[in-house]
């Protein structure tokens, strides 16, 4: 988002007003007259009896937060009850404010909101200087950005146009700041001064417990509602579940709290002009400004609307021809790609899979790359090629693996990605000599990344889209050890409402494939969530999840897992690598992990509400049931692929699978 463009401002108000039906609306019954509260009450959520046990956990949770005397961060947020009568619940105080004020703010507004929203099992409240909020739903480390108010001040800006000249590079500062804040405070504070003119007092804060990104992404949704909501006036406030933005031309919203200086340059067309020019000059300003708005957006508008039909046009041509409807900026050259791999080469090569081989490249641009190149005689090759161009080209986040482009030639099918310098994560995990320098800090990154790269697959893309391949050899590590989702050859599209899928083709790799996929070939969401389970395990144990000894017995690492974890000695699942300090937070990733190999996928947990046990050490976690494929005691398994029989209904579907074999070849990109 760019924060220097004050022109757009002027335009921007008149179609926020006709806009305004659409979106949420700030209503005055839910403020008070001084603005110094607002709240929703959720009807959407149902209520609960006065008196139950909901509201019962509801009081407790609430009266919790207002006499913790640890908190020194001015954030609260834990769970109480379970199952129908579980309440969640999050407080944030203004990050300026004094502890004491701070607990006093707290207990004030949770009293106010349960006044005002009597029976509702889910509200908001937005006070001056604390926020506070409860939900039967999941709300930890979740982006919440849908419930909006914002409140503009009575008053206008003595010159707007400098005003915001100042105002948007201010927030985008602040905002920059706040994002990269810690996991007790996403704060910031600042304050710029206007030529002859006022001062600009301002703040950016997000709850802690959402990461850099969602932070950025709630505060310039914000930022963009201001033009609309408050243009030309001399303050506002934006409030979101998540996140807020305020400023004001005084500072008395602070208190004694002085905020650091910023310096914002104003542009000269926009500086004070001399007394005796000052009315010629902003006469001319004014004509200037409004005639190249114009002008700008009557060009704008031809453009767009000339590319929109270009794009129509291609498209009606290239229907029924899906590589001619693949995006025309992602294709390279054939022999650009010969030349940045030389020739293909041994010497390049990084691995090799079941649809072709991998090679490293550098670009006469100096970017480094990887190619995948399809086996010629493969038709498997063929259809995961067309697969991962149309999903990868759709999708962009920091924990996939990002597709650059394609090139097709002949029978050449090549895939190009970014390069990840170090390799697969199996390659870490496994490897006795590198695991030892993969600490417990960087395992739980990992483990925190691969879940938000599931959560973006399943429900922040555009379409939900089912791996069925997560293992430790499709994800990749950057050189901070961030890890990428790799390998979509084998992904399933899903329509948003659409819960589960069926198939007569069963691909993936045993041991991270979920029972009712392996067994039926039912697959869904809780596929992918089976096949998380078992790499949390994996990357916490540093076994893989085929059989290992163990003393005199082989066993599997989820029945070998379940049995410690049943027995009170998970000390026993724990690579004695790691340090003991972290010892609580590896025991709730032990348990998160068994949360997701439960034989039921309707008992295995949604990626949000994985996220959110990752994010919050107070969320209390269910008791896991049995584990898929859980070897008795008497070494049999109780359910397991060698158990598909003739008069299994799965006796029809054909099987590709990648046997999780130890092997001297490393693959660590997409096969």
């Amino acid at each position: 988002m760019d924060f220097s463009r004050p022109l757009l401002l002027f335009i921007l108000p008149a179609i926020f007003d006709l806009l305004a039906p659409t979106m949420a609306q700030f209503d005055l019954r839910t403020c008070t007259s001084a603005a110094e509260y607002c709240w929703i009450c959720s009807d959407t959520a149902g209520n609960y009896t006065p008196g139950d046990i909901y509201q019962s956990n509801l009081k407790r949770l609430f009266s919790s937060f207002s006499s913790d005397t640890r908190n020194k961060s001015g954030f609260y947020n834990s769970s109480m009850g379970q199952d129908s009568n579980k309440v969640n619940a999050i407080a944030l105080c203004r990050g300026d404010l004094a502890l004491g004020n701070c607990s006093t703010c707290v207990n004030e507004s949770t009293h106010l909101l349960l006044q005002n929203c009597p029976n509702h099992k889910e509200a908001i409240l937005w006070g001056e200087r604390c926020m506070v909020r409860y939900s039967y739903n999941l709300i930890f480390g979740i982006e919440q950005g849908d419930s909006t108010k914002y409140l503009p001040s009575p008053n206008s800006a003595k010159n707007s146009q400098q005003f915001e000249a100042v105002l948007n590079p201010l927030l985008g500062i602040l905002i920059g700041k706040a994002a990269s804040g810690d996991s007790l405070k996403k704060f910031a504070a600042g304050h710029a001064n206007i030529p002859d003119a006022e001062t600009i007092h301002a703040f950016a804060q997000c709850t802690p417990d959402i990461n850099q990104q969602n932070c950025s992404n709630c505060l310039k949704d914000s930022f963009s509602i201001i033009p609309g909501c408050c243009g030309g006036k001399s303050g506002g406030r934006v409030l979101k579940p998540s996140c807020s933005l305020r400023y004001e031309n005084n500072g008395d919203f602070f208190g004694p709290f002085t905020t650091s200086q910023i310096d914002i340059p104003v542009p000269p067309a926009l500086a004070p002009a001399p007394a005796a020019k000052k009315s010629n000059t902003r006469e001319i300003v004014i004509i200037i400004t409004v005639v190249s708005v114009a002008v700008a957006i009557i060009m704008s508008s031809i453009c767009i609307f000339l590319r929109m039909m270009k794009r129509r046009v291609k498209l009606r041509e290239g229907h029924g021809n899906s590589d001619e409807n693949l995006v025309e900026s992602l294709q390279y050259d054939f022999e650009t790609i010969k030349s940045a791999t030389d020739d293909f080469s041994d010497a390049n090569k990084l691995g090799r899979g079941g649809f072709g081989t991998v090679y490293k490249g550098r670009l006469l641009n100096g970017q480094l790359i990887a190619v995948k190149r399809l086996s010629k005689n493969s038709e498997q090759g063929d259809r995961e090629f067309k697969n991962e161009v149309e999903l990868l080209a759709q999708l962009q986040h920091r924990n996939l693996v990002r597709l650059l482009g394609f090139c097709i030639k002949a029978k050449e099918r090549l895939l190009i990605y970014q390069y990840v310098a170090n390799a697969s994560l199996d390659h870490f995990i496994f490897d006795p000599q590198n695991n030892a320098h993969l600490e417990w800090e960087t395992r739980y990154k990992i483990i925190q990344g691969i879940a938000r790269g599931i959560l973006y697959l399943h429900e922040d893309s555009r379409v939900r889209i089912i791996h069925r391949d997560l293992k430790a050899s499709n994800i990749l590590l950057d050189e901070d050890m961030n890890p990428k989702i790799a390998d979509f050859g084998m992904a399933r599209l899903f329509m948003i409402d659409q819960t589960q899928g069926d198939t007569k083709t069963i691909v993936g790799t045993y041991g991270y494939m979920a029972p009712e996929y392996a067994i039926h070939g039912r697959f869904s969401v809780k596929t992918d969530i089976f096949s998380f389970g078992v790499l949390v395990l994996e990357i916490i144990s540093a076994k893989k999840i085929g059989s290992f000894q163990y003393g005199k017995n082989a066993e599997d690492l989820l029945s070998y897992a379940w049995r410690n974890w049943r027995e009170e000695t998970p000390q026993n699942i724990i690579d004695p690598t790691l340090t003991t300090s972290s010892r609580i937070e590896i025991m709730r990733c032990i348990h998160i992990g068994l949360l997701c190999v439960q034989q039921n996928a309707v008992d295995r947990p949604t990626v949000v509400s994985i996220v959110s046990m990752l994010n919050s050490e107070t969320l209390t976690l269910s008791v896991p049931s049995r584990p898929a494929f859980f070897s008795q005691d008497d070494g049999e398994l109780d359910l397991c692929l060698t158990t598909l029989t003739e008069s299994d209904e799965s006796k029809s579907s054909s099987i590709y699978v990648t046997q999780n074999e130890p092997s001297n070849i490393t693959e660590p990109y997409p096969r």
